[in-house]
């Protein structure tokens, strides 16, 4: 499945932990929504900080950060197996 195309930008074939592309149509769908949401707050914020004067590459570098800064509450479940 080739991946759909969003105002530039691609949105990715998603893959389970052992490399395998998810096959179902309804969780692309889920992951490709909340991944558009995402990118429409992250291009919002971007806009909002440039428009009050802030460094744009100081907000890119900010966004970064947050995305980086995300926890897997699942770790132990996934690699256990569970």
């Amino acid at each position: 499945m080739a991946a759909q195309k969003d105002q530039g930008f691609d949105f990715p074939t998603w893959l389970q932990p052992d490399g395998i592309p998810v096959s179902c149509i309804e969780k692309i769908k889920v992951l490709n929504e909340n991944l558009e949401e995402l990118r429409d707050m992250a291009q919002d914020a971007l806009e909002d900080g440039i428009l009050m004067g802030c460094d744009e590459e100081q907000i890119r570098k900010v966004l970064h950060l947050l995305v980086d800064s995300l926890a897997n509450p699942y770790r132990d479940k996934t690699e256990n197996g569970a």
